[in-house]
């Protein structure tokens, strides 16, 4: 008998179109995957096991079956957007165990597109922290359990590197697909603002937010995101200078925040990514970014001022007092980040770097994951310290709006994998895809952890 589970979106959608597989055969094979090792990995809040084979038969008996781009493909979804008939937690115990009415339509867009949603996925309260767990569980690296698998999409990422699924929606505000992606082996992309429909929360953190997928592969990414965006991003490419020259690449182990040091395994990284991509022929130079001094109180400020907003009638005295504090601060800047001056003087300090180059190379992460524990019970202060300590890099793309990626590249000492992140200017969705897919050719990682 054929096993599905653990092969790519991409295989699995193929071979239901052709008939060589049926939804039901695939999206069993990875329910019974989910049964036997999510206890181990903590990835879902809930698990759709008899919906989910009522709708793969659904999607076996479509007449257009042959043209569906994600035929069959299990996907879970985070657990702040809507999948009709279930509830939309947010990790949280103040939010209503109500079922949806209907779809978001991001997940809507993927089940037109053929795939079946097997569950929801762990999160932190109101997706607010860097790590994931709750009331609802904690969702643990799959490649080194010990340790968190980041957040806030830390549920999806924790079950696509296990093989649980093959996909997962997540998205991202100040890092929260990259941040897991990263700590988990997996290929994310942020996209620019605008490219797919947001609809997260209360206001989408002043539209610092986007949702976008968890893969394992660049292929997948971008299947996924074309199917989500309602555009076909395959064919863009790289974009070539006016000369014809290849493209610019900046690399840049700095963190954005002073004072955060980088890990070693993280910076050799960067130097091991620069040197493939010289290989695929594109012009690599040693740069940093111009950083604003102030950057660490303007994400501050918008990280905090979204949650006041995403908080606002839940009942206080049910949320974590981490989220609380968090949500209290954040009252004072919801005017001004609503402004959003912050962030124009941001891009604005920004683009002159990015007319000098076309993509940025970094370190994903600073260091590795904290470890998987009760991070909702600590206070607000550690939390803030582990989370900054150890993911500096994401958030000034959400600030400025840009599409930025992780990407795998080495190992850390624990064998878990480590991972760059790759930078654009708005539209550089299938530049930033067409990299990655370079260094994944020049070297490839392995895709799922080996947890049996």
């Amino acid at each position: 008998m054929t096993s599905w589970a653990g092969r790519t979106a991409a295989d699995i959608a193929a071979a239901v179109r052709e008939k060589r597989a049926t939804p039901r055969e695939v999206v069993a094979d990875h329910l019974a995957r989910i049964e036997r090792l999510d206890g181990r990995v903590g990835a879902f809040r809930a698990v759709r096991a008899e919906a989910a084979l009522g709708e793969a038969d659904e999607v076996g008996a479509r007449s257009d079956l042959a043209e569906l781009p994600l035929a069959g493909v299990p996907v879970a979804v985070k657990d702040n957007l809507a999948v009709r008939g279930e509830s939309k937690r947010v990790g949280s115990a103040a939010t209503p165990d109500t079922p949806s009415a209907a779809d978001h339509v991001t997940v809507a867009r993927l089940r037109a597109a053929g795939a079946v949603v097997v569950g929801l996925t762990n999160v932190p309260e109101l997706c607010v922290f860097g790590t994931t767990e709750g009331v609802h569980g904690t969702s643990r690296n799959p490649w080194d359990p010990a340790r968190s698998a980041g957040g806030s999409s830390g549920g999806g990422a924790a079950a696509v590197a296990a093989g649980l699924v093959p996909l997962a929606l997540g998205n991202d505000g100040m890092g929260s697909l990259r941040i897991p992606a990263a700590n988990c082996g997996l290929v994310t992309i942020k996209p620019g603002h605008g490219v797919v429909p947001a609809g997260i929360g209360e206001g989408d953190w002043f539209g610092m937010s986007e949702n976008g997928p968890l893969a394992t592969t660049v292929e997948d990414a971008r299947l996924m995101l074309a199917v989500l965006a309602g555009d076909d991003l395959t064919d863009g490419g790289p974009p070539r200078r006016a000369d014809g020259g290849t493209l610019r690449i900046a690399a840049s182990a700095r963190s954005p925040l002073a004072g955060v040091p980088v890990s070693r395994p993280y910076a050799n990284a960067v130097r091991e990514a620069a040197g493939l991509l010289m290989k695929a022929g594109h012009q690599v130079r040693r740069a940093d970014p111009p950083y604003p001094a102030s950057l660490g109180l303007t994400a501050l400020a918008h990280w905090t001022a979204g949650t006041a907003v995403d908080a606002r009638g839940l009942d206080r005295r049910r949320l974590a007092r981490r989220t609380r504090v968090h949500a209290a601060l954040g009252r004072a800047f919801v005017r001004t980040a609503a402004a959003g001056e912050g962030r124009e003087a941001l891009r604005a300090r920004l683009e002159p770097f990015f007319e000098a180059y076309d993509v940025l190379l970094t370190p994903a992460l600073a260091r590795r994951s904290p470890a998987a524990a009760p991070w909702h019970e600590r206070g607000w202060l550690r939390n803030i310290v582990a989370d900054t300590a150890y993911s500096p890099f994401t958030p000034p793309w959400n600030l400025a709006g840009w599409p930025a990626m992780a990407v795998p590249v080495g190992t850390l000492p624990s064998g878990a994998p480590c991972a760059v992140q790759l930078v654009g200017r708005p539209g550089a969705e299938a530049a930033l895809l067409e990299l990655a897919e370079r260094i994944e050719a020049l070297r490839p990682w392995r895709r799922t952890a080996p947890l049996e």
